[in-house]
């Protein structure tokens, strides 16, 4: 194991290189948050797929595999679907408003008042998203080094703070370039074709385990459904996602750029499928089927290639972890706390250190989420309460906004509040992994939006032209009215 610790060891230190690196480079608020809007193609498609493809993707479509077949490829080949939709039919204009969060979009569409609310949803999501992403370093540490779980949380949870905090979003773009690469090499290139050869390659695999293993809908199709409600939509309106548009350089860097991350994430979700249903023939007994990766790993690899796909591992959660850590401190900073104490300004008009708040931001949300992460066990279950929160309460007034004109803040702060109510109260009540909270929820938060907005004023025009001017990547109207111009300062 020798030579498989070396490769973690110096994995781990080139994160922290990468975060020094980029510490350097992240001299302003943009660079800090969104790297300066200036993301090519190449580097786009990378980060977009490192960050959707976390811990959850890879240590748990190993198991779905594990578990249903190659139907346990669903839930991250749902993943991909909508980035592709995101990719196709929104991220143009998404890029183009120019702004930092999606609570900044809902303030400018809708006129300056949905933000705060909005903001505290879209935090909620994020992090839990990170927490999520933290717990799983217990997991891969105790493969690793037999670790305490607390350790081995906050080990793993320092390393992500301490460069997303130096550098901000030009840190975890050149990290998560690595994780793409490591994991593509480690997951696609190396344990896949092994895996299946071990298990005595795929005539073998259908002789020793049930047919329903092979079969595409095996899973179940309300299973399938519940996964494009919550992870397809869910990739339409995250914080983590959106940042991640703002990033791109142009209009057709975030559509093909994202075109291509979402047709990596098909291949991952299949290569997941395949990896778990091979360990099923050669582990038919694991006590857990989250369990598969890491035995499939440390019983079946050669060394020094066993840490690499360890290494790959780590990639993934850390790719995500960074990703919603950045997202839910900047939503903090500039959806919440801004908007309470309000906006801060030196004598000459510009704004006081962005950089220094973002990162004090960082920092201290990073301690929360370690500090919850050790609290919590079950990654699924926050998981869950993550994206019922996110699509339940958020995805509505967002879409509504893009799509429909008669759409007004006040259906808004409606679709916001009941899907979000719905949401939480049916899950304490039917408890947090039923489907029914987030089938009741975005159907009560699409009825209160619509009906809402139906029975008062429409949005002001002066709010929609400037709306439509910032769609279409031109300057701002002068400001005929004082919620544009406040959401023009939120932006």
């Amino acid at each position: 194991m020798g030579v498989d610790y070396a490769v973690i060891v110096v994995y781990l230190l080139g994160m922290l290189a990468m975060g020094w690196w980029g510490m350097r480079r992240a001299k302003s608020k943009s660079e800090f948050l969104v790297a300066g809007r200036r993301l090519g193609p190449w580097m786009y498609s990378g980060t977009m797929s490192a960050i959707v493809l976390g811990g959850a993707s890879t240590i748990g479509g190993v198991g779905l595999g594990y578990t249903h077949g190659l139907s346990g490829a669903w839930m991250v080949f749902t993943i991909g679907l909508g980035i592709l939709a995101l990719s196709i039919f929104f991220s143009a204009r998404i890029a183009r408003l120019r702004v930092y969060t999606v609570s900044e979009m809902l303030d400018l569409r809708y006129g300056g008042r949905a933000g705060l609310i909005s903001g505290v949803v879209m935090w909620a999501y994020t992090l839990m998203l990170a927490v999520t992403s933290t717990i799983a370093y217990a997991t891969i540490f105790d493969v690793l080094f037999d670790m305490n779980r607390t350790v081995a949380i906050i080990l793993g949870g320092a390393i992500v703070v301490a460069y997303s905090t130096l550098g901000g979003m030009w840190s975890i773009t050149l990290t998560d370039m690595v994780q793409f690469v490591v994991k593509t090499l480690g997951v696609l290139l190396l344990l896949l074709p092994i895996a299946v050869a071990k298990a005595g390659g795929f005539a073998e695999m259908k002789d020793r385990l049930p047919h329903t293993y092979f079969s595409p809908f095996g899973i179940g199709g309300e299973t399938i459904f519940t996964y494009v409600l919550i992870y397809t939509f869910g990739m339409l309106i995250g914080q983590d996602i959106w940042q991640r548009v703002f990033t791109a350089r142009g209009d057709k860097v975030a559509r093909w750029g994202g075109t291509v991350a979402g047709t990596y994430c098909l291949v991952y979700a299949l290569a997941g499928a395949v990896i778990g249903t091979a360990a099923k023939v050669l582990y038919p007994n694991l006590g857990s089927a989250d369990d598969a990766f890491a035995t499939i790993v440390k019983d079946e690899l050669p060394v020094g290639v066993r840490g690499l796909v360890l290494a790959a591992a780590l990639a993934a959660v850390m790719s995500t972890s960074s990703g919603a850590l950045i997202a839910c401190a900047t939503v903090a900073n500039n959806d919440i706390w801004s908007r309470l104490r309000g906006r801060v300004r030196d004598e000459d008009g510009s704004d006081r250190d962005e950089v220094r708040g973002n990162r004090a931001f960082i920092l201290l949300m990073g301690v929360g989420v370690i500090a919850v992460a050790i609290a919590l066990n079950d990654v699924v279950q926050a998981l869950t309460v993550a994206y019922n929160l996110l699509v339940g309460g958020l995805l509505v007034p967002i879409l509504g906004g893009l799509l429909w004109r008669r759409g007004n803040v006040n259906g808004a702060l409606a679709g916001v509040s009941v899907g979000g109510v719905v949401v939480v109260a049916l899950m304490a009540g039917y408890g947090v992994l039923a489907n029914e909270p987030i089938y009741y929820g975005l159907l009560s938060s699409l009825v209160s939006y619509v009906a809402v907005s139906l029975a008062t004023k429409p949005t002001d025009p002066a709010v929609l032209a400037a709306w439509r001017e910032r769609l279409a990547g031109r300057p701002d109207p002068a400001p005929e009215h004082p919620k544009t111009e406040e959401s023009r300062q939120h932006a």
